[in-house]
């Protein structure tokens, strides 16, 4: 048996229109939303009675997807604490190659996003950081050494 694709990751969200907006600054496309809710919706997530709205969001061109989920019923369970520490047990992050780290950085601050320290660098090869973005999840992003300008990582 052989895993065929990685077809997306889930992730609630309280503001589903916000979070839309920063994966769309960050450069994903929507692919659809919709409402979901019935028996088939109550038997794939586990709860009974459930009604929820998601939107699709893709990388243009590439393969993955993201499925951005808001539940109106029964209502979302904020994690404790709000934004819990890299160490936590579930999800980590979600991370993301980009051309321009710090343009996306400078993009998506309009959008709440914070840095969880610094831009990082890794060897000759990556420039990497954590942020914190919808419902407090951390988005990773890296950028390959060099950037768009052929920015050296000791400059």
């Amino acid at each position: 048996m052989t895993v065929l694709r990685l077809d997306n990751i889930a992730i609630v969200v309280d503001d589903l229109d916000a979070a839309i907006a920063f994966f769309t600054e960050l450069g994903m496309e929507l692919e659809g939303r919709s409402h979901v809710e019935g028996a088939f919706a109550d038997r794939n997530v586990g709860i009974d009675g459930v009604r929820s709205e998601i939107a699709m969001m893709r990388i243009a061109d590439g393969p993955g997807r993201l499925e951005l989920t808001r539940y109106d019923f029964p209502e979302a369970i904020a994690a404790t604490p709000r934004n819990p520490a890299p160490n936590t047990l579930g999800l980590h992050r979600v991370m993301f190659a980009v051309d321009d780290i710090d343009e996306t950085m400078a993009r998506l601050r309009a959008h709440g996003a914070e840095l969880l320290d610094e831009i990082a660098k890794h060897e000759d090869k990556y420039r990497l950081c954590c942020l914190r973005g919808p419902a407090g999840i951390i988005v990773a992003l890296t950028e390959q050494n060099g950037g768009p300008e052929g920015r050296r990582e000791d400059e």
